[in-house]
């Protein structure tokens, strides 16, 4: 599915991203994030799970501690008419094992919102902030089997480099990367 709209027939196609929106999230959207992401289907190569409420309570507010200290973090994704429909940014890799001490791209969105172009939308706003945040370079962490989010990395431009093996799955990951 294309990250874009097309209106108009051959030759003469006018592509416009779809307009969405990223906002800070606020503590509401623990509820709402916590909510849009019960799906399993969702969170099938994040964990596989939907996580507890109190899991995005903490998210929600580290996410607001990142964007008052860092100038970006995982923002709230609004789609065209301003409805939350998950998350996209970028936040440090936390995590002992991968691409150490490095700004990692990300998005999840309900499942209702997939093949919008949603994600590589919010993405490419994500990557102007980043600019203008001062960072240097990019990483996104993909599941393997996850060919949608490999496909928004490579529309974005970056390319695949290592593979990681997550400790607590055992799942191989593709580490995208980007300049910016």
């Amino acid at each position: 599915m294309s990250d874009v709209s097309e209106v108009g027939t051959a030759p003469h196609r006018i592509r416009t991203a779809p307009a969405v929106r990223l906002r800070v999230p606020t503590d509401e959207d623990a509820f709402v994030w916590h909510r849009l992401f019960a799906d399993p289907e969702v969170m099938e190569y994040v964990g596989g799970a939907p996580a507890e409420p109190s899991v995005y309570e903490e998210l929600t507010a580290r996410q607001r501690r990142h964007d008052a200290e860092l100038g970006f973090c995982l923002w709230t994704l609004l789609d065209p008419e301003g409805a939350p429909v998950g998350f996209a940014g970028a936040q440090p890799w936390g995590r002992p094992w991968g691409p150490t001490g490095e700004i990692e791209i990300g998005w999840r969105l309900a499942r209702p919102a997939w093949g919008r172009g949603y994600a590589t939308a919010a993405a490419r706003q994500t990557l102007e902030r980043l600019r203008a945040a001062g960072v240097g370079a990019v990483v996104a962490m993909v599941d393997v089997r996850n060919a949608r989010s490999s496909a928004v990395a490579e529309r974005l431009g970056m390319e695949r480099a290592e593979s990681y093996v997550a400790p607590r799955t055992g799942q191989r990951a593709h580490c995208y990367r980007m300049g910016l």
